[in-house]
């Protein structure tokens, strides 16, 4: 084939795409004109790679058709915007809608973390079966409070936000059984509440509770989100109101996705706080401070930020452009 000649035939037509591809505004006409035209260009870059491939005519072709995909297709946001956008609508707004879910799963966490505690401190043969008498007195007097300090804070911090991390998006995860979101609070409780009578056995209660509370209270209040989108998500699917269950699955699903990836960076923090606050050498009333103010902060996100947010129409969901097609329905 002659380059030459093929490309001199071309060229009107190429320069037209990329005039047209610069071009803000198209008409109805133009646009069809400018898809026509990126079919051509496209094929005419199949002949140059199999019959003539000179590289420059190749690489011309190449950043002639990038450049009119892009207009076709639309240019496309920015990460950092539209993980802005997260976290200033669609992030708070899921979590202002579960608000009430993860109350009423911090209420019961709490009284399976209280009845344990109480059950196990008031039954020497329930703390026999933790342990010796010896390995408990070791547990209260030593072990407990090393675990925060015994590792360097970096490498502590890292373990334990990679690990609640996990916990919390396989909470989610699997939230279809019903079972996996209640087994993780369920446990979670236990552990609490049997760490509590063993503390509390040998005078360790009060320290216990500082050791807790810097990070946990914002560490355990992401573990109730999670159970709470899991369980909001297991009843969307036994209960899914006037929408088509799979409609009513889908846009739940992508929501509590959303509360997963957000409650990451949550974790992050309380992260920070277990691995550098909790085991420093801080005062008490500090350390406590920071958790607290931690928490507050949370707080303040979703119930302020969440709900201008949800009044603004947001749920959590994904934008209306990266939604499947809804078809009508009545009701």
């Amino acid at each position: 084939m002659d380059l030459d000649a093929f490309s001199a035939v071309r060229e009107p037509r190429w320069q037209r795409l990329k005039k047209l591809g610069s071009t803000r505004r198209l008409t109805g006409a133009e646009a069809d004109e400018f898809t026509r035209l990126y079919q051509h260009t496209a094929t005419d870059l199949a002949v140059v790679r199999s019959s003539a491939p000179d590289p420059a005519t190749v690489s011309r072709l190449s950043v002639l058709l990038a450049g009119s995909r892009a207009s076709l297709a639309g240019a496309r946001e920015p990460v950092w915007r539209e993980f802005a956008r997260f976290l200033a609508w669609r992030f708070p707004a899921a979590l202002y809608r579960l608000r009430w879910w993860t109350v009423a799963t911090m209420v019961a966490f709490f009284a399976v973390a209280i009845a344990v505690g109480f059950h196990t401190a008031g039954h020497p043969e329930v703390l026999a079966q933790l342990g010796s008498e010896a390995d408990r007195q070791q547990y209260a007097q030593t072990a407990f409070a090393s675990y925060y300090s015994e590792n360097p804070s970096l490498s502590f911090f890292g373990k334990v936000w990679t690990n609640n991390a996990w916990v919390a998006a396989m909470t989610i995860a699997g939230s279809f059984t019903g079972v996996v979101p209640l087994y993780v609070q369920y446990q979670n409780a236990v552990g609490i509440g049997d760490a509590a009578a063993i503390m509390h056995e040998f005078g360790y209660l009060g320290i216990f509770f500082q050791l807790i509370a810097p990070h946990g209270l914002l560490e355990l209040t992401a573990v109730w989100v999670a159970g709470a989108a899991a369980f909001k998500l297991f009843w969307t699917i036994l209960a899914p109101g006037p929408r088509p269950r799979l409609r009513a699955m889908a846009e739940e699903g992508r929501a509590m996705f959303g509360v997963a990836l957000g409650l990451v960076l949550v974790l992050l923090v309380s992260g920070a706080i277990e691995g550098f606050v909790t085991g420093s050498a801080l005062p008490w009333p500090v350390k406590i401070s920071i958790g607290v103010t931690a928490l507050a902060g949370f707080w303040v996100y979703v119930l302020v930020v969440g709900r201008r947010a949800w009044r603004a129409g947001f749920t959590g969901d994904v934008d209306e452009g990266s939604r499947e097609a809804i078809a009508a329905t009545s009701g």
